[in-house]
């Protein structure tokens, strides 16, 4: 039987945490439709001369509880399904964490690895251009995701701000120069290091001394690995596209973070064991931490898992099928709408204090970013533990709950 396609998995989930809460039919049909997809043609004139010709997307989902967020990927995969996917998490991600936020998500499905950075900029304004008029500070606001960054933020804020005028709200993850808030960089790998340890704190367990092994090392994986390495944490595993290093003793988190940050390949690193992605999965662990793309583990790999604890660093990693067998074998999967909400909270102080035109100090920034991320974690927790069911299909149920209160008084359904 072949795996579900994004949306199918993620429909499948809201379907689950909507029959805890007794959600009414008409009610889950407003709540997985989304508000408004957007397919646009985005021409780039390559250096050479030549076209190349993809496609963009931006599937805005629902806007109940404020304007729409959520980020942009450049991926081969980015394709129509994924992110109305993706859309759908940012709706009950956003209700999570209790932001003035509904949930969009935007992509152009490419590999930008074979893109000139002048490439990008041409492809990104292009981009910006065809949608500009469904984005702005109170109706849609971009940030980065996969293969994107504050760069590329910058060029889309600057295109938006040539039609509109100046508008740094429109978009968050930019550089600090450029209206950027300090620490938003590191927020969802930071985000993912507050959310584990206030789990650790409701079980009585510690983060010193726990084995964590974390698949992708890009901007989440690494600042997690660097988070957790403080708190006292052995990093034993970290992987990327290229392969994996592994350490039952401990990586040297900081030397990593050179050799990565200086271009060389990740399994060039001096450790005792070296692998592939797969391996990686399998590591003898206390922690897993998903945080590359979706889709990770699946039925076909989830056997392998030797985990205790899977922490989703990436969005939906962790397959239906593959959830439901972890959840059978008492293993512990901290969601995504909750793990990794770190990103969204960061842009929310980030969109604050653009509107207002005042910068927080970053110390303030991640003492608010770890309260938030502890209060939500109670939050989906204590739902779980009401009904009774899994910490996802409490965060579900949450997030559709709060989503759904919001529809009801805007007077969608009675």
């Amino acid at each position: 039987m072949p795996e579900m396609t994004p949306s199918e998995a993620v429909e499948q989930y809201f379907h689950q945490g909507a029959e805890v809460i007794g959600l009414p039919a008409e009610m889950i049909e407003l709540l997985t439709v989304p508000d408004r997809e957007v397919t646009a043609q985005v021409p780039v004139r390559r250096d050479d001369g030549s076209l190349l010709v993809v496609l963009g997307y931006r599937v805005q989902h629902n806007g109940a509880r404020g304007p729409y967020k959520g980020g942009i990927r450049y991926h081969p995969d980015a394709d129509i399904d994924e992110v109305r996917a993706l859309a759908s998490l940012m709706t009950w991600k956003t209700a999570v964490a209790d932001l003035p936020f509904g949930g969009a998500k935007g992509g152009i499905q490419v590999d930008p690895a074979g893109l000139s950075a002048r490439e990008l900029e041409r492809m990104t304004r292009t981009f910006t251009n065809a949608v500009q008029d469904v984005l702005g500070p109170y109706r849609d606001v971009p940030a980065p995701d996969v293969n994107t960054n504050a760069q590329i933020m910058a060029w889309l804020m600057d295109q938006y701000g040539l039609i509109h005028g100046y508008t740094p709200a429109v978009v968050t993850g930019k550089p600090i120069a450029l209206g950027g808030a300090p620490g938003r960089d590191a927020a969802t790998g930071r985000g993912l290091g507050f959310v584990l340890a206030a789990h650790e704190a409701r079980t009585g367990g510690d983060l010193a001394g726990r084995r964590v092994a974390i698949q992708g090392f890009g901007n989440v994986g690494s600042w997690l690995a660097r988070d957790l390495h403080e708190r006292g944490a052995r990093v034993v595993g970290v992987s990327d596209v290229h392969g994996a290093v592994m350490d039952p003793d401990g990586i040297d988190v900081a030397a990593l973070v050179a050799h990565v940050g200086l271009g060389r390949p990740l399994p060039a690193f001096a450790a005792p064991r070296s692998g592939t992605n797969d391996d990686l999965l399998a590591l003898e662990c206390d922690v897993l931490v998903p945080a590359a793309l979706g889709g990770a583990i699946t039925a076909t790999n989830v056997d392998r898992v030797a985990a205790s604890i899977v922490l989703e660093g990436a969005n939906h990693p962790v397959t239906p099928e593959a959830d439901a067998v972890l959840t059978s074998r008492g293993v512990t999967v901290i969601p995504d709408i909750l793990a990794n909400a770190g990103g969204v909270i960061g842009s929310y102080f980030e969109w604050t204090m653009n509107i207002q035109q005042f910068r927080w100090k970053e110390e303030r920034f991640n003492n608010e970013l770890h309260d938030r991320l502890t209060a939500a974690y109670t939050a989906v927790a204590d739902e779980a533990a009401t009904h009774g069911v899994s910490l996802r299909t409490g965060a579900y149920a949450l997030g559709i709950a709060r989503v759904a209160e919001a529809v009801r008084l805007r007077g969608y359904v009675d």
